[in-house]
Parts: structure tokens; C-alpha cells; sequence
């Protein structure tokens, strides 16, 4: 693998670990978002029995349960990137990120204190300082995780089986690497406030560019949509979430940094009759209103055109398949499964999707909408759309049914008049293949190993949320009829030797059945 092929790589797996903390950030703020919808004064109104002092105390409870989450936010992309970083000692990986975590605010205090910049409590966040783990530090949020995590998980792949001398035998191996994890901690903490306002002025120079007007939805929705075959949507999207790129918000006094800190903010804490409500549609126009136009009715329209288009001898044996990628989304929010049907057969009928979805994101911006969190789901649109006030969520609808309608019509006259190959129009007799929906994993496996060459042929295996990654010895050994036999709904080469196989949303499953199938075989 070449320098610029490991590089390729390396990003794509820091994408992957974002979404483990983020996996956690999604079904916490529906928590919060239900709870704090009912126990708005007007919901209390509409229905009340949610005066009931009982199902007030359950509530509120419910909603400093899930906020701790939110608090602790940088310490969940310290664990997160740790684990998904590391490829070895994953366990001493995340324990050396939180020591990382620890040390490396610490250090920053003690360089604030050292240069005579430490601001009194009043005027602290207006410098970028604040109080984290109750160490006044700077506000680097989640960037302070993910410096940790990423040493936390070099120091352990490096260091996890370091031998030292007898005399200081005990501190060799794994209890060697947050020895490690400290220095590299020290050192970031003195460097960082250095280059701390400079990193800060470009990210803002970014934000003018993408936070201006109609211009940022569109460009944030092609660009999420574009980087999903390189596995890079989810750096983008952090971009925007959590640094300068997206913004930076006073709210009472307070500053935050990026649009989910101030989403949470928002949603959360000042709620739909507060001042701060009225910066809903800015924005939520980065955030899952978009994704729902894609759930909702894009991804649909789509599987209806396939369906409609598919020859008539197939549709039965399609229409589970069909059903299924569009389910998935719809309740799930995993849209790959069915991009990944047409993505690399019609490129260009992508670049149609990717286009449709970026002008229903320009068009909810300029209608004012505030609707959703982090996920699109029909669970999202009730929770964040219609349980909570003046989210215009009706916008969604009015935007939404034309889009699909056009996708549709769009979708099937291309599938049938330039033959695109998408389910049920293959030339050979279609089998529909259960092996998925069964969940017979361990046949899964079998098929996955045999047809890319072989354990002998396989470096080392891995999965995101929807795509089984493999580092191959030599990809030229793999076989992709007999790989299709598994079930799989998409299969690329994003660089030499590296192979991605799609398998939705259990796709964790048929790793652990990959992982432990091999190891019967060694």
C-alpha cells in the first residue's frame, strides 16, 4: 500500500470512528427531544395529563439523564476515535485517551496560567476558555476528544508490546502506553494554545463561506452525498457540527462553538419560546431536515421507480429486496444500501440524486424551516417536526412530495431507457437471496472468506456502519459472482487491495461472523 493509499485509509477509519459517539449523541437528543417537548407549557395545555407531578418528575429526570451525555461530549470523541483508530490493544487504547483527555487540559492551564492568559471567570468564554472536568482550560470541545483519542490510539499500536529493561520490567507491554499517552499529552498542551488562535481564524474564514445564505445548504448537501462512496461524510459533517467552520453562537452570554453545541442549546435547554429559537432555521439547514427529504421521499421514489421498472418475471423476487433498502432508511437513517445500488452502474443518475437533494435543502432554507436533530428518521420528523412549536414542519411535506414525484419520474425513464442494471433487470434468472434477512451470519461469513481469496488472503477486517472493510494481500483474488452469493447490495475497491462489501445495517454481525470464522480456521 502506498503512502498516498494508507493516507486514503487512514481517513476513512477516523470518519468511521466519529460514529460511535455520535451513535450514542442520536437516540440521547430523541430522548431529550420527546421529554422536552412534553414539558413545554404549551404541550402541558394541549394535554393535561402531562401536568401530572408524577409524569413531570419522570420527565425532567429523563431529560438530566440524557443531558449528561451532551456535557461530556469531548470525552466520548476521546473514547470513540481511541477505539475506532486503534487496530490492536483497543481496551488500553481508550484508557490512555481519557488519561490523553485529562492531561492534555491540565497542561493547557498551567501554560495559561504560565503566560499571564488565564481570564477571571467573567470574561473567560469570551476568550475561548472555559471549565472542563473543573480544570479552566480552552474551549477546544470536541477537538480536545479527538486529539486525545488519536494518541491515545497511536501510543497503543505502537507501544502495546514495547519491552523495557528488567529493572523497569513491570511498566512494559500495555501499562506502557499511557506512560506514553502523557508525554505526547504534555507536549499537544503546549503547543496547541499556540497555534490555537490562527487554527480558529481559518476555520472561521471557512464558516463565511459556507454559512452564507442558500449557499451552505446546497454545498453541505452535495458534499455529504459526494463523499459517501469515499467513506469521508462523516469528517465533513463534524466539520460543520462541532468547529468554527459552522459558526459561532452567544446564546445568554454563553458562546458556542458549531452547530450541534448550539442545536443541543436551542432544542434542549432554551426551547421554542425563548429569543435563541428564532436561529432554528440556520441552523437545522445543516442538520436532518435535509436527510429526511432523502428518507423520506427521495430514497422512496426510488425504490418505487426500481420496482416499476424491474421485469415483471422478477418483482417477486425484488420486491423484499426493494422494500428492504427503503425501510432502512425510512426508520433507520442508513441510506448506502440502496446508493449503493445504482451508485457505481449509473454515476451520472447519482449525480441526479445527489443534485435533487441539494435543491430540497436550498428550498427548506428559504421557507424558514426548523425541523430535526442529527437523524432523518419518521421518528425524528414526529419528535423534532411535530411535537415542538414554529418548526414550520409542514415544509417538509410541501418540498418533500414534489421531489419524490420528480425523482420518480426522473429514476424510471432513465433505468428503462438506458438499461441500467438496478434489481430485478439483470439478463439472468433473479434468485432472491435470504441469507441476510435470516440472519445466518455464519453462512454469511463463509461465502465472504471463501470468495475474496481466502483467509490467507485477508490483512485484516473491519466494518462502519454499513460496509465490511477488508485489507486484502491481493484483490485481484477475488471472486465477485461468488461474493454477490452473500447477499451483499454493493461491492467496490476505493484503493488497491482494500475492498468494501455493503451489507446495511447488520453489518456488525457479519464482521463478528467474518472475525470468528477465521479464527476457526487459524
Amino acid at each position: 500500500m502506498t503512502k498516498r493509499e494508507r493516507f486514503s485509509e487512514g481517513i476513512q477509519r477516523f470518519g468511521r470512528s466519529l460514529l460511535l459517539p455520535i451513535a450514542i449523541m442520536a437516540p440521547m437528543g430523541m430522548i431529550l427531544g420527546l421529554t422536552g417537548a412534553l414539558v413545554q407549557g404549551y404541550m402541558v395545555e394541549r394535554v393535561p395529563f402531562l401536568a401530572n407531578e408524577t409524569l413531570q418528575l419522570i420527565l425532567t429526570s429523563l431529560r438530566s439523564i440524557a443531558d449528561i451525555i451532551f456535557a461530556n461530549i469531548p470525552v466520548l470523541f476521546a473514547m470513540g476515535v481511541a477505539y475506532g483508530m486503534s487496530r490492536k490493544e483497543k481496551g488500553i487504547s481508550v484508557f490512555s485517551s481519557i488519561i490523553a483527555y485529562l492531561i492534555l487540559n491540565i497542561t493547557i492551564n498551567v501554560y495559561l496560567k504560565a503566560t499571564g492568559t488565564l481570564a477571571d471567570a467573567e470574561t473567560m468564554a469570551q476568550v475561548g476558555q472555559g471549565m472542563v472536568l473543573g480544570i479552566q482550560t480552552l474551549r477546544l470541545d470536541v477537538l480536545g476528544g479527538i486529539i486525545s483519542g488519536l494518541i491515545g490510539a497511536f501510543a497503543a499500536d505502537k507501544y502495546y508490546n514495547k519491552e523495557l529493561p528488567v529493572a523497569f520490567a513491570f511498566f512494559s507491554g500495555k501499562k506502557f502506553v499511557p506512560m506514553v499517552s502523557i508525554v505526547w499529552a504534555t507536549i499537544a498542551g503546549l503547543i496547541i494554545p499556540f497555534f490555537w488562535a490562527y487554527l480558529t481564524k481559518g476555520l472561521i474564514a471557512l464558516s463565511k463561506v459556507i454559512l452564507v445564505g442558500a449557499v451552505g445548504p446546497f454545498v453541505n448537501a452535495l458534499m455529504v452525498r459526494l463523499l459517501i462512496p469515499l467513506g469521508l461524510h462523516h469528517v465533513w459533517s463534524a466539520l460543520i457540527r462541532f468547529t468554527p467552520a459552522g459558526g459561532t453562537y452567544v446564546i445568554d452570554g454563553e458562546t458556542f462553538t458549531g452547530i450541534l453545541p448550539t442545536l443541543n442549546e436551542v432544542l434542549f435547554n432554551q426551547g421554542p419560546n425563548s429569543e435563541a429559537w428564532e436561529m432554528l432555521p440556520e441552523l437545522t439547514k445543516f442538520m436532518a431536515q435535509n436527510q429526511m427529504l432523502v428518507t423520506l421521499f427521495i430514497i422512496p421514489a426510488i425504490g418505487l421507480a426500481m420496482y416499476k421498472s424491474a421485469y415483471a418475471k422478477n418483482r417477486p423476487f425484488v420486491k423484499g429486496i426493494i422494500i428492504t433498502m427503503v425501510i432502512t432508511p425510512f426508520l433507520g437513517n442508513i441510506t448506502e444500501p440502496m446508493e449503493f445500488s445504482f451508485l457505481f452502474i449509473a454515476p451520472l443518475l447519482y449525480v441526479v440524486y445527489v443534485l435533487l437533494a441539494g435543491v430540497g435543502a436550498v428550498a427548506l432554507y428559504l421557507m424558514g424551516t426548523g425541523v430535526g436533530y442529527i437523524r432523518g428518521t419518521i421518528f425524528d420528523f414526529a419528535i423534532f417536526g411535530l411535537m415542538y412549536e414554529n418548526t414550520r414542519w409542514y415544509n417538509i411535506l410541501i418540498v418533500g412530495v414534489p421531489l419524490a414525484i420528480a425523482t420518480y419520474f426522473i429514476f424510471k425513464w432513465a433505468i428503462e431507457k438506458y438499461n441500467i442494471a438496478t434489481p430485478g433487470r439483470e439478463s439472468d434468472e433473479y434468485e432472491y437471496n435470504n441469507l441476510i434477512k435470516e440472519k445466518r451470519y455464519g453462512e454469511v461469513a463463509k461465502i465472504v472468506i471463501e470468495a475474496i481469496g481466502g483467509s490467507s488472503n485477508i490483512v485484516n477486517v473491519d466494518n462502519c456502519v454499513t460496509r465490511l472493510r477488508i485489507d486484502l494481500k491481493d484483490m485481484n483474488l477475488v471472486n465477485k459472482e461468488r461474493l454477490k452469493d452473500s447477499g451483499t447490495s454493493g461491492i467496490f475497491f476505493p484503493m488497491k487491495n482494500h475492498i468494501h462489501i455493503v451489507f446495511g445495517p447488520n453489518v456488525e454481525f457479519v464482521k463478528n461472523a467474518v472475525t470468528d470464522e477465521l479464527k476457526m480456521i487459524s
